[in-house]
Order: C-alpha cells, then structure tokens, then sequence
C-alpha cells in the first residue's frame, strides 16, 4: 500500500509495488513524480527526511538535509549590503539540496529483493510526466497568484510556472517541465551521485554561480546524507519513532509523551483538543530554545524527552485554562508519503523546499527548483539559528513511524509547517488512544496552532466542522480561536498506513489534498 498527496505519485509508486518493488522503490518513484507533479509543495531541489522500518526491527532514519555552502558566511552575506537572508532568488539559494543523496542513500539500505528494479525504470514516470506535462492542480494555482508578486521576477520563475504575459496558469493547465525531465532521465542513467558529482553536478554549480548563490560544486561533491538512529519514546503499548535534530521530530515526539500524562479518557472532548494544544505549547517552547543542528546543541535531543522532562511538562498543564499564547511560527510546504511493501518493509518519508515554490529560482540549464531552507539562518552571532558555513539548518520535516505490542505497524505524517506535530498527534491519538478508523481520523476536523503556509497569523485556528460548543469552551478557556473553512489546506495534506498483525493493510488519504491511496 502507498499513500501521497499527489494521485499521480501514488498510482506511479502503486506500480512499483504491483512489480514486486520494495517500499523504498515506490516510495523513490513517487519522490520523483511528485516532485514533478507538485511544484509549489516539493523539488528536487530541496531536502528529504527518512524512516525505514519493519515490525520487529528498529527504524532507521536518514538526514538528506544539506548544509549551507562554505561560502555562506554572514561575512559574505554582509559584503551583499544585507542584514537579513533573502526569502527569495539566488541568495536564498544557500544550502545543498539533499534529496537526490536521500534517495540514494534509502536505495543502498538491505532489502529482502534479490535483484533490485534499475534506477531508470523507477525515474521513468516522473520523466514522462515532465516532459509531456500534468494538469495544474487548484492549489498550484492558488499559491501561485497568491505569491506572483514576490516570484514573477525571481530566475527562471516566470518561464517554467507562468504564461509568457506573466498570467498565472489555471488548474487544468498542462505545466510542462522539459529540462527537469531530462535532469530526471540522467539521473536514471548515470546514477544518482551525478547530482552531487557528474554532469548535473556541474551543470547545478555553473548556472548557481552565474546567478549568485554561494553554493560551489566543491560543496555539491562534499555533500553525503546521514544514516542514524531515530529519536523514540515508549507511549503505553507503542514505540514511537521520528527524526532528531535538526528537524522537529522531537516535537511531536513530546507532544504526544505530554499528552499521554494526562490520562484524557475519551476523544474529540474539550480534554482531547484542548491537551493537546496544551502538550504542543509545551514542545514548542523546548524546540524553539534548544533544537538545531546537533552539533550547534546545548543539550542532546535523547535527555530533552527524557520521563522527567515529559513529567514537568505536563505538570505545568491547566486542564482548563489555555496557557498564554501566540508564539513566533514557522511556515512550510512540504509532502508527506508512507509505503508498506509485501514483506512488511515501511517507509515514512517527507520532502519539501520550505517556503511555497522555495527560493523560487529555477535553474536554467537543469530545470532544478531551488530550496530556500537556508532563510532560516540569523546574520548575527547571537542569532539561535546563526549562518555558518556546512551548518545545517533548523527543518520543520519529521515523519513518524510506530510500532504496537499488539503487532500493527504505523507510517503517518503531513505536510504543513509548524502544523506537522499537531496533525500527527490528532491522526495518532484518534485511531491509536481513541480507537478512530484512520481514514476517519484523517478526515476528522483538525485544528492548528500557530503558523504553516500561506498563514501569517500565529492563534488557534480550528476548523468549522468543530462542535460550536467545543469550539465556545476552547475560547471559554482563553484560546484565541480563529474559526476557518472546513477541509482548509492550511491543516496539512496527511496521509497514514497501518499494517495489522493478519496482514491487513488500512490507508488514509487527506481530502484536504489532490492524493490517493492505493493497494496491489
């Protein structure tokens, strides 16, 4: 089974899967695809974070996210006359896209095939689809208009995404992408390494140098994903697991470790809602002082969720009064995918660019859609996230993964910003503590507190499919509640698979999202 955000990487991993590929392999095609297929949302240009498990094994997690470039300084951002790193264009363009090398780096991992599926037949989709166009899809085009005016201007922006007048495609569009296409199939071809040490190397370093960007070819052939151990914390009958820093993954870790102290009896009661806009107060406060890279920490990820701290937290919880509020936010736009493949090999996986559509700069000879993750750094020395160079930047991403007492086997996560840990918390506790079909725990109205993308507000938002008297008592209690659309994409594009201790696989696809879920 795989689900994604996007149907065309869902069908095209399905088909992995159907030609008896493994998890991984579905899940590298459907990477590519969307990628393709979801623009606004992911690139090959951008960064990807892994869980790879099977029941009765640990996870492993792998880290494709790059660090800035050796000539990313603040020195060097001084000299441009800035006191602040650009959202957008060249000099946003700061760190080394990791994706490809995740990609990889999950491809080299063992797995229970023999003989594996050629790289090329797994990239052979997305090139297709590249080369003969997609529709645009609403929400593509939505961003778009919404963020023209910061991107009409930014490097290749205008002729790959708009109209030769610069109007904005609308949904139904077919969006063709030829050089991304050919990047794809060289790719196939040489092998993915070419991205960080061939002709796409090359080509990446020639066209960022040209434009401006800091990053050099000498850090593309530097650069080499992470392959560790996954943060974890035992709650009651299950194995939680997710990435450590410098992702948030510890976050959502806590969330629901806090949570779980407060021995909430029912779901979807002011208890349930309110705890766990209460526990991720809490787990922001700590991720906000303490995470980054890890080698830039005070305190190592494994003692912040340690029992005491958890403890503490929820102790300084009022089971009836909302904690003050707002805090500074993070945006985000990311996807999340999840696959379970015959011999019960799981994968969780996550990839973004950051900011809608990411630094906006495509690049002229490969096609490639720039990451901006890199804004993220300070350009003072006092600044949490201070640039240096080959320091990795703070990443909302973290896929989940879970493993039961009772034999299920959970992949789950979201796309969505600071939204990420509070979406996977309302999926886990509704089908996992409340006994919700997944589909159904999907579905169910979600809340967010703080900001994702396209939000610039950083209150409670709730969705209006909340009870109107759930929704009096959280404001009754001193949430700030900002009541929005149902079904709203600002809540996060959310997918989860189960597989059960009969074999049986159960998926959940968000209805806030153009994606499927789909089983061989």
């Amino acid at each position: 089974m795989i689900t994604a955000p996007h149907h065309l990487a869902t069908e095209a991993g399905r088909d992995v899967l159907r030609e008896g590929g493994t998890a991984v392999e579905a899940m590298v095609t459907a990477a590519a695809v969307i990628a393709v297929v979801y623009p606004h949302m992911n690139a090959i240009g951008g960064d990807g974070f892994w869980l790879l498990g099977e029941t009765e094994q640990r996870p492993v997690g792998i880290d494709a996210c790059g660090p800035a470039a050796g000539l990313a300084s603040r020195d060097w951002y001084h000299a441009q006359g800035l006191t602040t790193i650009p959202a957008r264009g060249p000099l946003a363009a700061l760190t080394v896209p990791g994706a490809i090398g995740g990609w990889a780096a999950a491809l080299a991992q063992p797995n229970a095939r023999s003989k594996p599926i050629p790289l090329a037949r797994l990239l052979a989709p997305a090139v297709a689809l590249a080369r003969e166009g997609v529709p645009t899809t609403a929400g593509q085009e939505e961003v778009t208009r919404q963020k023209l005016e910061g991107l009409q201007d930014i490097p290749g922006f205008a002729e790959t995404f708009l109209h030769q007048n610069l109007a904005v495609p609308q949904r139904g569009e077919r969006l063709v992408q030829r050089r991304l296409g050919d990047t794809l199939e060289q790719l196939g071809r040489a092998g993915l390494t070419d991205f960080y040490q061939g002709d796409v190397a090359r080509s990446l370093a020639r066209d960022l140098e040209a434009l401006g960007s800091p990053l050099r070819l000498d850090d593309l052939i530097q650069y080499a994903p992470r392959v560790l151990d996954p943060l974890s914390i035992t709650s009651r009958d299950t194995q939680l697991y997710n990435m450590p820093p410098p992702t948030q993954g510890i976050a959502s870790l806590m969330i629901l470790g806090v949570f779980d102290r407060l021995q909430v009896p029912e779901g979807e009661g002011f208890a349930h809602i309110h705890g766990l806009i209460e526990a991720t107060k809490q787990a922001f406060r700590v991720r906000d002082a303490e995470v980054t890279d890890p080698d830039w920490m005070r305190t190592p990820a494994t003692d912040l969720l340690d029992a005491r701290h958890l403890d503490a937290a929820a102790a300084a919880i009022d089971p009836q009064r909302a904690a003050p509020w707002p805090h500074p936010g993070t945006p985000g736009d990311t996807v999340w995918m999840g696959a379970i493949d015959a011999n019960g090999q799981a994968v969780s996986f996550i990839q973004s660019i950051y900011w809608e559509f990411g630094a906006g700069v495509v690049l002229p000879e490969t096609g490639v859609l720039m990451q901006n993750r890199g804004m993220s750094f300070g350009l003072t020395p006092n600044h949490p996230q201070a640039l240096e160079p080959g320091r990795r930047p703070f990443h909302t991403l973290n896929p989940a993964m879970a493993t039961f007492a009772d034999g299920r086997h959970m992949v789950y996560g979201t796309m969505g910003g600071e939204g990420q840990p509070q979406t996977q918390a309302a999926i886990f506790t509704r089908h996992a503590r409340f006994g919700m079909p997944l589909q159904d725990a999907v579905n169910a109205p979600r809340w967010l507190l703080g900001r994702t993308w396209g939000e610039s507000t950083t209150g409670l938002k709730v969705e209006s499919r909340l009870s109107a008297s759930l929704i009096d008592a959280l404001s009754d209690a001193g949430h700030p509640v900002e009541v929005v659309e149902p079904l709203d994409s600002m809540m996060g594009h959310a997918g989860a698979i189960v597989r059960h201790p009969n074999g049986v696989l159960e998926g959940a696809s968000d209805p806030r999202s153009d994606g499927a879920v789909a089983t061989v």
